[in-house]
């Protein structure tokens, strides 16, 4: 049974139910355990997504990679051919193909896309860091190189992006130096805060009709409430001054990267994160979920009594970030950042101690507890405290 994506989440909340409560097809009952992700999100009008590897993607030998991208879920983000590295090698010379390649993938299998990313300190071309190193890029250029570089993006997929992460953690963690929050990285350094504002203008500029975001990590929820080193609390302040400012912000994505070694959050913090957020009349979303857990000997070992309650832990994560979002209404979209072990980027990111285990599928694509949990979530929530979602529209 295929359901087309939802235009509007009234019309598609009664034909959802409707499909949920019909009796038996082709002489059985219906089962909504057979549905894919997308599909039991249907009803809640929320888009279930992934970040795709394009490499995978096209791999001939690993075709059930490209079955589950097209079937289980709603939207795709590129996982790097969007970032400004593969976009742009050379100045000046854009390599629109993979990025391309993979807007295609979705407009044939009815997805949207998120694009990821405009604005970061990372992955980010030699060309440009090397200029500003040696003096060759002034400050007045780097500015002008940015906002060229916003508007050849945004302008090139322009009417073909759903949400735009337009600036990507711009602010530290108490853990840096100084630990006193505050902006981070390489366009702080050299153009000072004021990049984040421009960066929207010149994104909405370009495209009046994408949704445009900031996104970050370990703002799930809040914690001590002092700005100085509670990190949702600093992005929240800092949004609230956006949107007084009349910055065409219209969202903000929280990454979900947790592991399985910390305490993280129960449902209501992280409900009451998001509601927060929406008081500002912001969409909010989580866009890069994953739950990674270390791999200790008895794990690689294969251990039963040290793998389960990574996997149990895992589930638990998941559960509580897709809870949180189907509570609160404004939450539009749940992306994980990829969504099978075999292509995690975690192994290759976090190796002292080394973790992985951090997706929904396992290396061999059968799912996991996570995945179920997420299943059951759709399926199991509704009225009258999961209700569709409510549309956010792009600011002016």
């Amino acid at each position: 049974m295929k359901l087309r994506r939802w235009i509007a989440a009234g019309a598609v909340a009664v034909a959802t139910a409707a499909v949920l409560t019909s009796p038996a097809t082709a002489g059985r009952p219906y089962d909504p355990t057979d549905q894919s992700l997308r599909n039991l999100a249907l009803r809640h009008g929320l888009a279930v997504g992934t970040a795709v590897d394009l490499a995978a993607l096209n791999d001939p030998a690993d075709p059930r990679y490209r079955e589950l991208a097209a079937s289980e879920f709603s939207t795709v983000t590129a996982e790097n051919a969007m970032k400004w590295e593969s976009l742009e090698p050379t100045r000046g010379t854009y390599n629109w193909g993979p990025a391309d390649e993979l807007v295609t993938f979705a407009r044939q299998h009815d997805q949207r896309v998120r694009g990821h990313v405009l604005v970061w300190h990372n992955q980010l071309p030699g060309w440009l860091t090397s200029g500003v190193a040696d003096g060759s890029i002034s400050t007045a250029e780097l500015r002008d190189i940015l906002r060229r570089h916003i508007t050849n993006v945004v302008t090139h997929f322009k009417g073909r992006i759903w949400q735009w992460d337009v600036v990507n953690e711009a602010v530290s963690d108490p853990w840096d130096t100084p630990s006193t929050l505050h902006y981070k990285g390489f366009w702080a350094e050299h153009l000072g805060p004021g990049y984040i504002a421009d960066a929207f203008r010149w994104a909405r500029a370009a495209d009046p009709h994408a949704l445009l975001f900031y996104n970050d990590y370990n703002i799930e929820a809040f914690g001590s409430r002092d700005p100085a080193n509670d990190k949702t609390q600093f992005v929240y302040d800092m949004a609230k001054q956006l949107r007084a400012q009349g910055v065409p912000i219209d969202g903000i994505g929280s990454q979900g990267h947790l592991g399985t070694q910390y305490g993280n959050f129960d449902t209501f913090q992280v409900v009451e994160a998001l509601r927060k957020f929406a008081g500002l009349g912001l969409a909010t979303a989580f866009t890069e979920v994953d739950v990674r857990s270390q791999l200790t000997e008895g794990v690689q070992a294969g251990d039963e009594a040290e793998i389960n309650p990574r996997l149990q832990a895992a589930a638990a994560n998941f559960d509580v970030l897709l809870q949180a979002c189907l509570a609160e209404r404004h939450c539009l979209s749940f992306t994980v950042w990829g969504f099978t072990d075999k292509h995690s980027w975690v192994p290759g990111w976090f190796t002292d101690p080394p973790e992985g285990m951090a997706t929904i599928y396992d290396e061999n694509y059968q799912p996991k507890r996570a995945y179920q949990a997420l299943k059951a979530d759709l399926i199991y929530s509704g009225p009258p405290y999961v209700l569709p979602r409510i549309p956010q529209r792009p600011r002016r």
